[in-house]
């Protein structure tokens, strides 16, 4: 049974599942998480929803996934490595200029509030995003502490992922500005590599 679901799902190409997930975020931008329906993915995508079902299962796993492809080398820290924490996070950052971080930022923001009220959504943000990011955010510090830049009793590694979420999603709200690359590049300067034990010049 595993081997013939697994067969299905792979017959959408990457080049095809690429251009679904695009349309997908183009559609929650214009319409918002709990007014998009899989019928208008399946429109705007000459898609059948019987495939969509097939490969997603639902809307929140769609979702989830497709927020998943649209971050920058997917979530990117696994290919970063500098030499240095400083020079990963500034890598990481680097990687979205500031269209594409403007962007991300209104979709964040409307995915945000739709996950309180949608416990699917939530777990599939859990499972395709958060946990796994959690998971490379450690390696990265791993890494630092390993190198000796970081102390592995810093209480504030357990806040890292708190504190460059916080920054990106503070900024709009405080400021009512967009996030930009010289915006966190200093956020990270002057707040998360102090906090980590690490001077910021």
């Amino acid at each position: 049974m595993t081997e013939v679901t697994t067969a299905r799902r792979s017959r959408i190409t990457p080049e095809r599942e690429a251009e679904l997930y695009g349309a997908v975020l183009d559609l929650l931008r214009e319409v918002g998480y709990d007014a998009l329906t899989m019928d208008a993915v399946a429109a705007r995508t000459r898609s059948s929803k019987a495939t969509l079902y097939r490969q997603w299962g639902g809307k929140a796993e769609l979702v989830a996934k497709a927020v998943r492809h649209n971050k920058p080398g997917g979530l990117g820290l696994e290919e970063v490595d500098t030499g240095s924490l400083k020079g990963d996070l500034h890598a990481l950052t680097q990687r979205s200029d500031d269209c594409e971080m403007e962007q991300n930022s209104a979709l964040m923001r409307g995915l945000a509030m739709a996950v309180h009220g949608n416990p699917d959504l939530l777990k599939a943000f859990r499972e395709h995003l958060i946990e796994p990011e959690l998971a490379e955010f450690h390696r990265v510090v791993r890494r630092a502490i390993d190198r000796g830049e970081v102390r592995e009793d810093n209480p504030a590694i357990e806040f890292m992922m708190h504190m460059m979420l916080g920054g990106f999603a503070a900024r709009a709200m405080i400021d009512e500005l967009p996030p930009t690359q010289a915006f966190l590049l200093s956020y990270i300067d002057a707040v998360v590599l102090p906090a980590l034990g690490i001077p910021s010049d």
